[in-house]
């Protein structure tokens, strides 16, 4: 995923999503368990808040998650406040699995 200020690649190594920028990274991060991917951990560097990448990670890591057929177990909290402000995303949730 790209935008006009940054892009978003997919670290298969270390298994997080990442935007590198102005020398810093911003992740999300992720595991694969059973046949659901799970989202484990945002951070965005204090350098880079205030400009959307973590919503942007949030809203990339579900395209991949829809795209490789996976539901989500959310761990993150940060993820789990941006799905309750972005209803569109709660059929690709695990119930079972949802942070608060």
């Amino acid at each position: 995923m790209e935008s006009a200020d940054f892009t978003i690649h997919n670290n298969t190594g270390n298994l997080q999503f990442e935007i590198a920028l102005e020398g810093e990274v911003a992740y999300l991060s992720y595991r694969f368990y059973k046949k659901d991917i799970a989202f484990m951990h945002t951070f965005v560097p204090k350098v880079l808040e205030g400009r959307g990448l973590a919503s942007a990670l949030a809203k990339y890591a579900f395209s991949y998650a829809k795209a490789h057929q996976k539901l989500v177990m959310v761990y993150c909290p940060f993820v789990a406040k941006f799905i309750s402000t972005h209803p569109e995303y709660n059929d690709q949730i695990n119930q079972s699995y949802r942070g608060r």
